[in-house]
């Protein structure tokens, strides 16, 4: 009992102890909250990280910036701490004598400056970019071109600076003019060329993990849709494709959706032909951002690190100039090749259009036959010198395309990033596009589909859809608004069209109208010398999809055909690919603001991606979640 006795003051004494450990702990303690922005523009800058270090260097406290720029910290023992910002695309920002206070808030606002470095373009070890050296590395046929583009053909000196400030936002884009609903009985035929190109969602991404809403030209339906994976059957029959169709309920109105969905022959990388591959890399001074050459640095390591001795690299950059930094290489040779890479930094001006005829004069001169040769284009499309209209780049790059040499482009960085220069250049020049936002980004386009992005299995492939007009009202193609097609030019072998690569996959979804159901009617005059009746019966064929494409050296084209049934499936009995693909086409819509939406909205975006996820191998989807999450708070919904 005596025990007992003694020990309740103890446990007292404890109890007392411990509660006022723990009021003098909260005394001391305080909370140190603010916001981080551009400098220039004021807007928030998320991902920023902070960190404050006590004076006697013992305790160290750190907090990222969320999408409107703000950030809290909290328990902060009182006392004088060192305050530092940090962020890839700005320069670090640095105070000292902030003071904690017990039980109270400190408000530290920080406003970053963009890095500008100031260093020159470096061709290689013995090479001064003021010495005549330089003639060496740079072509006759550049030079005069170079020459005749700009009065200036020189490569920037040590220390030049590019007068492009990265927080005055002078990205290009094109319009793009929605697809409206057509009449199947007086347009029954909708004729299109094939896009694998993704760049439009990592963009789009940027601007949203950036805490902005897309530009709405940024916004490509179709891109988005064809930046996933869909599992579609492998192709039989030695056909290098296959095609899937299904129709269901329109998630968004009360219309139906139409899916049509195309394969590529999946190549193993170790049975991918021997690479002849330039980079032609932008060291102008547009580049200098983090974001920019320093991410393209580590990018194209990730490709060279995948080569082998049957594959060959050269280099050719541009700045005020055009010159070969790297001769033929092989693969095996890595360490050579990325030496040549790490030693490339930026300052000058952009001759574009000089890089680009020696790039292709390279590769040709080690073309290999049968491999795949190919010119990998690395800018953030900023051409300022000589060809920098869109009309001239285009008129140079479907000359190129004759060579027999494809074209990859690939887009980095922001505030001056020309979509519009890059997507021209893919689409008229036998290429596909992506934007690189982030080594991840890099890693799926050079790693994990290197296939798809490096080898081409076909070429000038079209799709013409034809609608029964017995059964459709009127239908609308979402996305693809600049890669329609005239009708006939489906059947004319001189017709460009788009390229599709090992693996890759095209998806397209149609919106239509059944006969006297849904909205909206297609108000057009009958036509006065056409016989509208349709005199065959088709019994329940809904369309017929038409699919055209030539090897990638052939100037023949060849036919794909498949019928689809008017059975609309339900739910259940829908597949993974039509629900997720639609889900990212909503996605699309209400980024674009479309007319067409309907009742469209972030969350059914979320509800009805999750009942498609399927097997997400590389997580791409399940970042799509997040993303449209993310999109809630851009958009204040």
């Amino acid at each position: 009992m005596s025990a007992k006795k003694t020990s309740l003051p103890i446990i007292l004494t404890g109890l007392l102890f411990l509660f006022g450990s723990l009021s003098y702990s909260q005394v001391k303690t305080g909370i140190l909250k603010g916001k981080i922005t551009n400098g220039n523009s004021s807007q928030g800058v998320n991902n920023a990280k902070i960190l404050i270090t006590s004076d006697d260097k013992k305790n160290t406290y750190a907090a990222s910036s969320d999408v409107k720029g703000e950030y809290q910290i909290e328990h902060i023992p009182f006392g004088t701490y060192h305050f530092k910002v940090e962020h890839p695309s700005y320069e670090v920002y640095r105070r000292s004598g902030i003071t904690i206070s017990a039980s109270k808030t400190t408000t530290r606002n920080a406003a970053l400056s963009a890095t500008i470095l100031e260093v020159p373009v470096v061709l290689a070890d013995e090479i001064n970019v003021n010495d005549a050296t330089i003639e060496r590395h740079v072509s006759k046929e550049s030079r005069k071109m170079t020459a005749s583009y700009s009065q200036n053909n020189s490569i920037a000196s040590p220390g030049a600076r590019h007068d492009y400030n990265p927080n005055h936002n002078t990205e290009g884009y094109d319009v793009q003019n929605e697809n409206v609903f057509k009449s199947a009985q007086i347009n029954p035929l909708s004729t299109f060329s094939v896009d694998v190109d993704a760049a439009s969602y990592s963009n789009v991404r940027r601007f949203l993990m950036n805490g902005q809403k897309p530009t709405k030209g940024a916004v490509r339906v179709e891109e988005m849709i064809n930046y996933f994976n869909y599992e579609y059957e492998d192709p039989k029959d030695n056909t290098p494709f296959s095609i899937t169709t299904e129709v269901g309920d329109c998630p968004w109105s009360d219309n139906k959706l139409v899916h049509v969905g195309l394969q590529g022959k999946r190549i193993d990388k170790s049975d991918l032909p021997p690479s002849n591959l330039v980079f032609l890399l932008d060291v102008s001074g547009s580049m200098n951002n983090a974001n920019k050459l320093p991410l393209l640095k580590n990018s194209f390591s990730l490709l060279v690190n995948e080569l082998t001795s049957r594959d060959k690299v050269s280099i050719v950059v541009y700045a005020g100039a055009a010159g070969i930094v790297l001769e033929p290489t092989s693969g095996a040779d890595g360490t050579k090749i990325m030496e040549a890479l790490n030693k490339l930094s930026a300052g000058g001006s952009t001759a574009g259009g000089a890089g680009i005829e020696l790039a292709y004069k390279t590769a040709q001169e080690n073309f290999i036959d049968g491999g795949n040769n190919r010119v990998i284009l690395a800018t953030d499309g900023d051409f300022n010198i000589g060809m920098s209209s869109n009309s001239a780049m285009e008129e140079l790059i479907v000359k190129k395309r004759e060579t027999g040499i494809f074209l990859t482009c690939l887009g980095f960085g922001m505030g001056n990033y020309q979509d519009s220069k890059m997507e021209i250049l893919a689409d008229k020049g036998n290429g596909n596009y992506a934007y690189i936002d982030n080594l991840l980004e890099a890693k799926k386009v050079l790693v994990t589909e290197m296939g798809a992005t490096l080898l081409t299995i076909a070429k000038d492939v079209k799709i013409q859809v034809e609608f029964n007009p017995t059964i459709i009202e009127s239908y609308r193609l979402i996305g693809y608004e600049n890669r329609l097609l005239n009708d006939e030019d489906f059947n004319d072998d001189k017709k460009d069209a788009g390229e599709i690569g090992a693996g890759h996959s095209v998806t397209a979804l149609y919106e239509i109208v059944l006969k006297g159901k849904g909205s909206p009617k297609v108000d057009v005059d009958p036509l006065k010398y056409q016989d509208s009746k349709n005199k065959s019966d088709f019994g329940n064929e809904l369309l017929t999809v038409k699919f055209r494409y030539k090897a990638p050296d052939g100037d023949t084209s060849k036919l794909l055909e498949r019928v689809l049934e008017n059975t609309v499936q339900n739910e259940k009995q829908l597949s993974n690919a039509y629900k997720f693909s639609a889900a990212v086409a909503e996605f699309g819509m209400l980024l674009s603001e479309s007319e067409h939406k309907g009742t469209a909205s972030f969350d059914h975006v979320i509800k009805m991606a999750k009942t498609g996820v399927g097997n997400d191998k590389n997580g791409y989807r399940a970042e799509f979640l997040r993303l449209v999450d993310l999109a809630k708070v851009v958009y204040g919904v």
